[in-house]
């Protein structure tokens, strides 16, 4: 594992492990249901994600559409790869909803919609609302 992951609260915040990628709970919920997928190797650059990793990565990305359609049916859903804070790879997965998402009693925005993600914008979770979205991702994946 490498600091990016460290740093996106692992092993608290994990939802799958799989064999050169983990995916994680976001613990700012730009939306309902984001998430980092991040590369365990310490790479700095997509390009250096090795054959095998690649070939794994199209199974993480079916499982998480499917988990995250079916969980929260979202619109569309945004992957950004930005690495310029975190430098090793990873790509925060959010999941996009033309109105207003209800979870637990709770109302979640996405208040980008239908442009770019308000990443400035957080859907306030305390830890115990996050930990239970997390165990309700993780149980349906």
């Amino acid at each position: 594992m490498n600091d990016t992951i460290f740093k996106f609260n692992y092993p608290e915040s994990l939802i799958k492990d799989y064999d050169y990628w983990v995916v994680l709970i976001r613990d700012k919920q730009v939306t309902l249901g984001s998430l980092i997928l991040a590369y365990k190797e310490d790479i700095d650059s997509f390009s250096k994600v090795s054959k095998e990793g690649f070939v794994e990565l199209e199974m993480v990305i079916k499982d998480v559409e499917m988990t995250l359609k079916r969980a929260f049916n979202y619109n569309k859903i945004n992957y950004l790869t930005l690495m310029m804070v975190d430098k090793e790879v990873h790509m925060h997965i959010i999941p996009r909803y033309f109105s207003l998402k209800k979870f637990q009693g709770k109302s979640y925005l996405d208040p980008g919609w239908p442009g770019l993600p308000d990443l400035k914008y957080i859907n306030d979770l305390n830890k115990s609302e996050l930990m239970f979205l997390k165990d309700y991702i993780k149980n349906n994946i």
